[in-house]
């Protein structure tokens, strides 16, 4: 069982906190116990393990860009608060800015969008395990 034990103890924490109706947080955990002895488990473990190498590396590169990569898409989403700010004082040039900004965004390839979703689940599911392990504070 090894690292998959490891993994679906995190995960079932992660999913206590995230969903917060009690039927669908139920129905996400049967499906992760369903998919234990399956093929997208031994995917996800293998990610995980590549998660748990990464922010363990004594690189600062490796085990900072993940967060790092979070950082930015915080950046990008707190940018509407001085767009309100903006939109309040001067509604057309809030609206050129989030025109430009929306044509930006959609130029973002979708597996982008997938890994930044990939990358907040993983190094989460990773810090949970870091924490359960005593290895992080």
């Amino acid at each position: 069982m090894g690292l998959l034990g490891n993994i679906i103890g995190p995960i079932a924490t992660l999913l206590d906190r995230v969903i917060p109706d009690p039927e669908a947080r139920d129905a996400a955990k049967l499906e992760l116990l369903k998919l234990q002895g399956s093929q997208q488990m031994r995917t996800l473990e293998t990610q995980m393990s590549a998660i748990v190498a990464e922010a363990g590396s004594n690189d600062p590169w490796t085990s900072r860009a993940r967060p790092s990569f979070l950082y930015v898409m915080y950046a990008i989403i707190l940018w509407s608060i001085p767009m309100g700010l903006i939109a309040a004082v001067r509604p057309e040039i809030a609206q050129s800015i989030a025109d430009g900004m929306n044509a930006y965004l959609a130029g973002i390839p979708d597996p982008l969008y997938t890994l930044f979703g990939t990358g907040y689940l993983g190094y989460t599911a990773a810090r949970q395990w870091g924490k359960a392990k005593g290895v992080e504070k």
